[in-house]
């Protein structure tokens, strides 16, 4: 038996239904670990179907489709390194989530997920059936026995305890797991307690690439005994590492690696957001933008994000004022996009309003003002913006916050147009903390400029949607420190009304907000996909009825 090994780690982008790019790159990974003398490549979970593919998997066809390009990954690989690859696959009339190693033209060996997680944004149950623990692998050419626990396998000590006592040396974790905020140290914490529990070397090899509403962040590892670091993949971009092997006398052991610096927190938000845009519109065939440009700090935030994801040319800002419109955001709207270097265009709305207002008069004679004709503003601007989505083939984007989409403050058919939306999942109050960090750094993996390019005004001024004179958010909501922390209690925690008394809220102004909370449902049920940032997102992670009486009696 050889005492050295070389394992060729493939931290990649796959396309959900894009079997037969997902397996070039699998090839061009191969070759790569081929040149390099590895005895293996891996590819994460479900690789070659894209994840999360959800129902899609259960139609036959597509199963079958996956079979045909993964036979043919054999016979295309047979000569070199064995290729490890995720995929579904029917057997004995059972669909599993497998992990299927190729060598010398067959499937060598065959995993399949025993834990499927069925909470957050994850549904497995509904689609796959769990498999038997799998027992280790050894390749054709000698190395380590490899056990491969998929990745929910790993979050339990089961999995690896029995493939250790059936003989793995080392073990290799391939991983679909999304990001959420501060995530990395959960999944450290967790593959470390399994190789303190095995004394085995563990590979966790994740995903990247943004997926509708999901990014996977990469960031894969590699664990020695006792849970030393080894090596890290960067987070939120390809990787390919070669890993090595040695057989020391006392088992396998992975030499030292490179360990790719670790980003902060709100590094990470901007970095997430950025790569989900941008495959979200490679993915289903976009190359270019627009969003309305009002002045304010989500719309600034929004053209950032897609400004640095797909250059400023692929970017275009459309202001569209009303008489309600300042000159100060006017003024604002022009210097984000000059900051930016992106197209500005202006579209004033008064002449349509007037018309509509003309239209509707004889129905609305003798009844006040009221939100009314201030959605009616909102949504001409949607019709307008969607207009020219339509003729110019440009993605239109939306641009409400975490704290709008959760009370309901935007206008359905208006403001909530659009077919994505970056910033959903951040609450108002780190809008303006990402946008100061925005300012101050700049990285190589952003198309956009460096320094200021939201100006501190923009960021500095009462927050307005400006549909009536003189109008500021808190003149319907409360101060958005306050709501904020509300929300957070009330929907990333679940806590009760009388939490957030005890944490010192006024109980009216939690009812209220639970109250907003509960009726603005329908609009979410509508709403734009956006980027996930925390565990209690908008959509898979939080899924409530829209018919709903029941409030907290407390």
């Amino acid at each position: 038996m050889t005492d050295h090994f070389r394992l060729t780690i493939a931290q990649l982008n796959a396309c959900v239904g894009d079997l037969a790019g997902n397996a070039a790159q699998a090839r061009e990974a191969w070759e790569a670990g081929r040149a390099a003398g590895a005895g293996m490549v891996a590819l994460p979970e479900m690789f070659l179907a894209g994840y999360q593919a959800q129902d899609l998997v259960m139609k036959p066809a597509f199963v079958a489709d996956c079979r045909v390009h993964l036979e043919r990954l054999a016979q295309d690989c047979a000569d070199g390194p064995a290729l490890g690859i995720g995929a579904p696959m029917v057997e004995g009339g059972q669909l599993f989530n497998c992990y299927v190693v190729l060598e010398k033209g067959t499937m060598r060996a065959v995993m399949r997920k025993h834990h499927l997680p069925n909470y957050t944004v994850f549904d497995e149950r509904r689609v796959f059936a769990s498999g038997p623990i799998s027992g280790p692998y050894r390749l054709a050419a000698g190395g380590p026995r490899i056990g491969t626990p998929i990745c929910e396998d790993a979050w339990f000590p089961d999995v690896a305890e029995t493939m250790a006592e059936s003989g793995a040396e080392i073990l290799l974790v391939p991983n679909g797991s999304p990001y959420f905020r501060e995530k990395f140290d959960i999944r450290l914490n967790q593959m470390v307690a399994r190789v303190t529990e095995t004394g085995l070397p563990l590979i966790y090899l994740n995903l990247v690439g943004g997926q509708d509403d999901q990014v996977f962040d990469g960031g894969s590892f590699v664990l020695n005994r006792h849970g030393a670091l080894a090596g890290r993949l960067p987070v939120f971009e390809e990787a390919l590492r070669h890993v090595d092997f040695v057989h020391n006398g006392e088992g396998w052991h992975a030499e030292a690696g490179e360990e790719a610096p670790f980003p902060m927190s709100l590094e990470q938000d901007w970095h997430a957001m950025v790569l989900s845009l941008r495959d979200y519109l490679k993915k289903t065939g976009f190359s270019k933008v627009l969003l309305g440009l009002s002045g304010g700090i989500d719309s600034a935030a929004v053209a950032a994000v897609a400004v640095d994801a797909l250059g400023p040319d692929n970017v275009r800002g459309v202001m569209l004022p009303s008489e309600y419109t300042s000159e100060t955001s006017l003024d604002d709207a022009r210097a984000v996009a000059a900051n930016l270097g992106m197209r500005l265009d202006t579209v004033p709305i008064a002449g349509v309003r007037a018309a509509a207002t003309a239209a509707l008069a004889p129905l609305f004679q003798g009844l006040a003002e009221d939100i009314t004709e201030e959605n009616l503003q909102s949504r001409i601007r949607g019709m307008l913006l969607m207009a020219q989505s339509n003729k110019f083939g440009e993605m239109l984007l939306t641009t409400g916050n975490k704290s709008e989409v959760a009370v309901g403050y935007a206008t359905i058919y208006g403001d909530m147009s659009g077919g994505y939306n970056p910033i959903k999942d951040l609450y108002k109050t780190r809008v303006f903390e990402i946008c100061r960090w925005r300012n101050g750094c700049h990285r190589p993996w952003m198309e956009g400029p460096a320094g200021e390019v939201i100006p501190e005004r923009v960021i500095a001024k009462p927050p307005s949607a400006e549909l009536k004179p003189d109008q500021k958010d808190e003149d319907s909501l409360p101060p958005y420190e306050v709501l904020d922390d509300i929300l957070r209690r009330l929907v990333d925690e679940e806590a009760s009304v009388s939490d957030c008394v005890a944490a010192g809220h006024d109980r009216d102004t939690v009812k209220k907000v639970e109250h907003l909370l509960y009726i603005s449902e329908y609009k979410r049920f509508q709403a734009a996909p956006g980027t996930r940032l925390s565990m209690r997102a908008f959509w898979l992670d939080r899924r409530y009825p829209i018919v709903n009486r029941w409030r907290d009696p407390g």
